[in-house]
Parts: structure tokens; C-alpha cells; sequence
């Protein structure tokens, strides 16, 4: 066997919610309100609720709305200032070597920001693959359709991957296929879904699965 790690990005292989989300929550904010017409609090708790149902505001507004993806993505993914908003570290790059087997980023954000973000950190030579929305032609986690076109693209049986995620909904739904789960995340609770919790992912020497 050998064994597949599936990498999610953001708030996973890096701390996103310090400096990029915020940035990010307001561009998709914006956009909403530009595209819908609606006022400041009113396209934030849309955006907030096609996340709580979704997992992704991009899906709530393409199934609703008519928003072309690929266009909310490129317009909410500008980043100019990525270099200074992107949180390092310097042991990540060692920890990730040293796991048996291939390695996958499978993130929900397009992939010119998940390139450029492996960059940034340094990483961007460890992966196998790299499979972002587009790959599962825009149907993000936790859709099981998502899951599926990752683990075709990538030629792997779910009994054979591990995926590391922030996101509960989103290793719901692997575990639902048969992969084993790690949820990264300072909270205490561990769904029963759920394999194993670390508070990082520097963190993976740790476990065993």
C-alpha cells in the first residue's frame, strides 16, 4: 500500500485566518454587493450563510445566482500583498518530507493563489499533485463530487489517503469514503467522524493511523 496525504491549504498547511481571510471575506463582500446590488450587512450575512451551507460562499452564489465561478474566484484572489500576509514556518517544509508516501494539496481556493502560496512557504516541490476548484470542476469541499474527481485525478483508493483538513464538514465527507481523517484545529472537540486532532500539522510525527 502506499499510503496518499491530502493536503488542505488554507488554515492547514498555513495559518490563512490571521492575515488573508479577513482580506478575503471582505473582497467576497464586496463583490457580492457589487454583483447583487445589495447593502454592506446584507451581502455579509449572504456570504456567511452560503458558507454555513455550502462550505463555500462561491457554490451558493453560482447555484442561486448565476455567478460565473472561475470570475468570483479570480476577482476575491487578488492578493497583491501575498508575500507579507503569508505565515511561515521553517520546520513545515522538513515535517511534510518526512512522510512515506506521495503527498496532495486539495483546496477549495483556484489554483494561481495555491501556487503561489506553496511558493511563498517554500513547499511548492513536495507535492505530487496540486488540485484546486478547478480540478473538481468547481465543486468544492465537502461535495462528495469534489472528493471524487480529486481521488480519479489523483489515481488513489480512499482506504489508501489521509486527509488533513480544518474544516469538519470536509472530512465528513472523507470519511464517509473511507479515508482516514485528521482535523487540525486548537478546539478540544473531535467529531466521531474524525480520526485524529492536532493543534498543527507540524504536529503529524504524533499520530499513528
Amino acid at each position: 500500500m502506499t499510503r496518499t496525504w491530502i493536503f488542505d491549504l488554507d488554515d492547514t498547511l498555513h495559518d490563512a485566518s490571521a492575515h488573508i481571510f479577513p482580506v478575503m471575506n471582505q473582497a467576497m463582500t464586496q463583490y457580492i454587493m457589487d454583483h447583487l446590488e445589495l447593502n454592506e450587512e446584507d451581502a455579509h450575512a449572504l456570504r456567511r450563510h452560503y458558507w454555513r451551507i455550502y462550505g463555500a460562499t462561491m457554490r451558493g452564489l453560482t447555484r442561486h445566482h448565476g455567478i460565473k465561478p472561475a470570475h468570483f474566484l479570480h476577482v476575491t484572489h487578488q492578493f497583491p500583498d501575498l508575500e507579507q500576509m503569508v505565515i511561515r514556518s521553517q520546520r513545515l517544509r522538513h515535517c511534510i518530507q518526512r512522510l512515506p508516501g506521495r503527498k496532495v494539496v486539495f483546496t477549495n481556493a483556484p489554483m494561481r493563489y495555491a501556487l503561489r502560496v506553496l511558493k511563498l512557504m517554500g513547499i511548492d516541490g513536495l507535492f505530487d499533485q496540486v488540485c484546486s476548484v478547478e480540478s473538481t470542476r468547481f465543486h468544492p469541499k465537502p461535495s462528495l463530487r469534489g472528493f471524487s474527481a480529486v481521488l480519479r485525478r489523483i489515481k488513489a483508493r480512499p482506504a489508501d489517503c489521509v486527509m488533513m483538513e480544518d474544516n469538519a464538514q470536509a472530512l465528513m465527507t472523507a470519511k464517509r469514503l473511507g479515508m482516514k481523517t485528521v482535523l487540525i484545529s486548537r478546539r478540544l472537540c473531535k467529531p466521531s467522524f474524525v480520526d485524529a486532532r492536532l493543534r498543527s500539522v507540524l504536529k503529524l510525527n504524533r499520530i499513528k493511523l
